[in-house]
């Protein structure tokens, strides 16, 4: 359908990354990475890609790339492909823990909504399941509270850092609508102000699910 009028289709895969799923073998056209968050994993450096599968598409990348001067020095480069020879192993423990997660917070009476890709409640389980190795690292869950409520378990995690990225192997924590999408206030894409974002990273899981209990009971 995407290809219905021949626009080119392009899928962010930066959250799911090449291990958890393959957008070009699904029909995209072109693939884009923030290398910066699962790629290179360690949140010490800074980087994109796009991957394409047709040869004349390549060449009309590679001249912009060329022309503009968008090349990764050598130090992040280096960072990238130290980061990527971790990546399954990594990527794995991330969902382990963020499924582990997820059972936990479903049981929460604060919580009002869990959005994660293999949760049976999320209604494009069936469609993550058939394409996704797993269901990845990133949780999302809105607060019966609202706002204040969101705010509140943010900033009461001690574990959990309050800060915008994601995807290293530190968990992070943040309130999307006052934060990384506070620019959607007010227009038809605005975020619930009671939504909370996780980056769930590969530490001890049980010390995670203390931190969060902790918050969430403040």
């Amino acid at each position: 359908k995407a290809h219905a009028n021949k626009p080119l289709l392009v899928v962010d895969n930066t959250f799911a990354t090449p291990y958890l799923q393959r957008p070009l073998e699904l029909g995209a056209d072109l693939v884009v990475h923030s290398m910066t968050k699962y790629l290179g994993g360690h949140s010490d450096a800074l980087g994109g890609a796009i991957i394409g599968k047709d040869r004349e598409l390549g060449n009309r990348l590679a001249y912009l790339q060329n022309a503009i001067g968008g090349v990764l020095g050598p130090m992040d480069s280096f960072l990238m492909l130290r980061g990527i020879k971790t990546l399954p192993i990594r990527m794995d423990r991330h969902a382990q823990n963020a499924e582990k997660i997820v059972q936990f917070l479903e049981k929460q009476k604060s919580v009002d909504r869990l959005i994660y890709p293999f949760h049976e409640t999320h209604p494009q389980v069936q469609i993550a399941k058939q394409q996704m190795r797993n269901g990845g690292g990133m949780i999302s869950f809105v607060m019966k509270g609202g706002k204040d409520a969101a705010a509140r378990v943010a900033e009461s995690t001690k574990i959990f850092a309050l800060a915008e990225s994601l995807g290293g192997v530190e968990s992070l924590i943040e309130v999307p609508a006052a934060m990384t999408h506070l620019s959607t206030q007010g227009s038809k894409l605005e975020v619930d102000p009671g939504l909370v974002r996780l980056s769930v990273g590969i530490e001890n899981v049980d010390d995670l699910i203390a931190d969060l209990e902790q918050a969430l009971n403040k």
